[in-house]
């Protein structure tokens, strides 16, 4: 484990001393997404207490939530690791995502409301911007934004959750694979598709909830075809 690196993780998120276990969890989720901590990392109870100044509980209490989160495996006698990731990783999270946000979007249609159609404009603005500086980071960051502000209007709780960890798996391999450039151009002009659906009350439910799913599943297949040729 990069102690240096993680060290100035802490001190980015502002960190303050006697912290709960979820907000461990929450500072390591951010390490391991953003590849301070990489696949195979070993996460040591006695390094984090130090560096936390924390006792035992609580770091271990962060242990199970990533674990529950998907994002470290727990040996026993051996220690906690980061998880790798593997292409079935990838092949298992995306088809799935792809068909509950596209279901999402369709149980959000009806429920759009002119605060969220604003809150929505207002990240695809970001987004435009992020292209326009080449900040893929800045870009994958409000993309998150974007898709959360749907689905959260859904207003199904189930859907909610489960989409919560599929979405944070997905830009974590997006964030492993640091030289995989995605076309922005693309992905940006599709997101303003989305949002006109969104804001036109006169189509059909299934209309955006094909485009959110076929979005999905495209970005699949580049990502996989990225994946071959830096295997072949």
């Amino acid at each position: 484990m990069s102690s240096d690196k993680l060290t100035n993780k802490i001190r980015d998120l502002a960190f303050q001393p006697h912290v709960l276990g979820k907000q461990v969890s929450h500072i390591l989720t951010e390490a391991i997404l953003e590849g301070v901590l990489k696949g195979g990392d070993q996460l040591t109870e006695a390094e984090l207490q130090k560096q936390f100044g924390i006792s035992r509980s609580p770091v271990r209490e962060a242990f199970r939530d990533l674990e529950k989160k998907g994002l470290v495996v727990i040996i026993p006698r051996k220690g906690t690791f980061v998880k790798r990731l593997t292409r079935k990783d990838i092949e298992d999270n995306f088809p799935v995502r792809a068909a509950l946000e596209g279901l999402a979007a369709q149980e959000a249609h009806p429920r759009m409301t002119r605060k969220i159609l604003v809150e929505l404009s207002g990240v695809l603005d970001k987004m435009k911007a992020a292209v326009e500086k080449k900040d893929t980071k800045a870009y994958w960051r409000n993309h998150l934004e974007f898709h959360d502000l749907f689905i959260e209007a859904s207003g199904n709780a189930v859907l909610i959750n489960i989409l919560k960890t599929l979405r944070m798996h997905s830009l974590w391999y997006r964030f492993s694979y640091q030289y995989y450039q995605e076309d922005l151009y693309r992905s940006l002009a599709v997101h303003h598709k989305i949002f006109g659906l969104f804001r036109n009350k006169d189509i059909q439910t299934h209309e955006i909830g094909n485009l959110v799913k076929e979005h999905i599943q495209t970005a699949a297949q580049h990502f996989l075809a990225y994946l071959d040729e830096q295997q072949g």
